[in-house]
């Protein structure tokens, strides 16, 4: 029996290390683009088109649900802002295990699980709680151990890299640290 994941990709650079993992365990990987959060567009853009020359290059199959929905997240985290990332999180892997569900695949995942800035056991919770809601099983695995070799694979292989998670919340976040 063939191994089919479909794997939300947030970034090409946090791609990396947990293709190279799944795939050494024998998965079929298709990646999904999906990402209403990141803000500005000009962001947006960079990391989709990070992502589209890195996929072609390797032969990668993705898809791509290329629609700039800043108004749909925005929508969603308002009144919610300092618990913004499962909110982010859920909307983002709930399209995936639906995508699966309706393509066929028996697991879907997700690259939030390799960046340790990211609400880990959040994350977690959220898959397994969608793979009841659509039936998509998740594919649980901490990738956390592998960030630092994604971080210099892709700056070997010249990705963008962003400076911050992607909402305009992380965006402005970034900045304030600095300040202090």
């Amino acid at each position: 029996m063939e191994k089919r994941m479909l794997f939300h990709i947030c970034c090409a650079p946090c791609l990396l290390y947990p293709l190279k993992v799944l795939q050494e365990e024998g998965w079929h990987i298709t990646g999904f683009w999906y990402n209403p959060n990141i803000h500005p567009y000009t962001e947006y853009r960079n990391r989709l088109n990070s992502l589209k020359e890195y996929a072609h290059r390797i032969g990668l199959e993705v898809i791509y649900q290329d629609h700039y929905d800043l108004e749909g997240f925005l929508r969603q985290v308002v009144f919610r802002e300092n618990h913004r990332c499962p909110v982010c999180y859920f909307m983002r892997m709930a399209r995936t295990a639906l995508e699966a569900r309706e393509r066929g695949y028996a697991y879907f995942s997700t690259t939030l699980l390799v960046s340790p800035y990211q609400q880990h056991d959040s994350i977690k919770d959220i898959g397994y709680n969608l793979e009841k809601e659509y039936g998509v099983n998740f594919y649980y695995k901490d990738f956390r151990e592998g960030y630092r070799e994604g971080v210099e694979l892709s700056r070997q292989l010249e990705l963008y890299r962003q400076k911050y998670c992607g909402c305009i919340y992380s965006e402005r976040d970034r900045y304030l640290k600095t300040k202090k």
